[in-house]
Formats: structure tokens, sequence, C-alpha cells
């Protein structure tokens, strides 16, 4: 099956680059789609602050989740496209269960257990 950037997602023969994270790979792709000159143009196109790419290019800040959800608004590729982009191929995400549980002290409302 290939992608709408066109590789082959069925074929990992493509080199070991494809395979691990590299999220330069990402952000040049979306660069040339979207005729960009630069990182500053990106910036601009996915309305974040310029200091985001240069940190994202430099292993320094992971490709978050709403950027990733902006990045498929503004180049209409596919979340799973963009993520084989820049080297993850996980198929599930798990989520920790201790995220969803109220702190020690507070009500599942929100407050604080103030007697």
């Amino acid at each position: 099956m290939t992608n709408q950037v066109g590789i082959d997602m069925n074929n990992d023969a493509d080199g070991d680059d494809l395979l691990q994270y590299n999220p330069n790979r990402l952000l040049d792709t979306l660069i040339e789609n979207l005729r960009l000159k630069n990182d500053a143009a990106l910036s601009r196109a996915l309305e974040v602050a310029p200091p985001v790419i240069s940190k994202i290019r430099h292993h320094r800040l992971p490709v978050g989740a709403s950027l990733l959800i902006r990045m498929h608004e503004v180049s209409d590729l596919s979340i799973r496209d963009l993520r084989y982009l820049m080297g993850d191929r996980r198929n599930k995400f798990r989520i920790s269960d201790k995220q969803f549980k109220p702190k020690e002290g507070e009500t599942p409302g929100g407050g604080t257990n103030q007697g």
C-alpha cells in the first residue's frame, strides 16, 4: 500500500532511516508539499512560534498531538502518513491509568477535600 506521499508502507526496504525517529524528514516533507521556503514559513503556516520548529529539529521537543493534528489540517496528509514520515511505527498507543486518577486529597469534581 502506498501512502499519500508515495512511500510504500508495506515495504521497509527503503532503508533503515525510515525506521528511526526523525522529525526532520517530517518537517522537510511539509515544507516541500506546502511549497514553503524555510522553517520560519512553516511555523507561520502551522501557527506556532519559530523556536518550536527549531526544538523539534534538534530533538529537544517531541511532535505533540496538537501539532500533529495541525500538520494534518494544513497539509491534508493523514495522521498515519505524518507519523510514518517521522518514523513512528506504533500501531497502538497506551495511556497510563495514572493520568486519569485524581490526586490524593482531590474529589472527582476537581476540588479538594477540606471538610
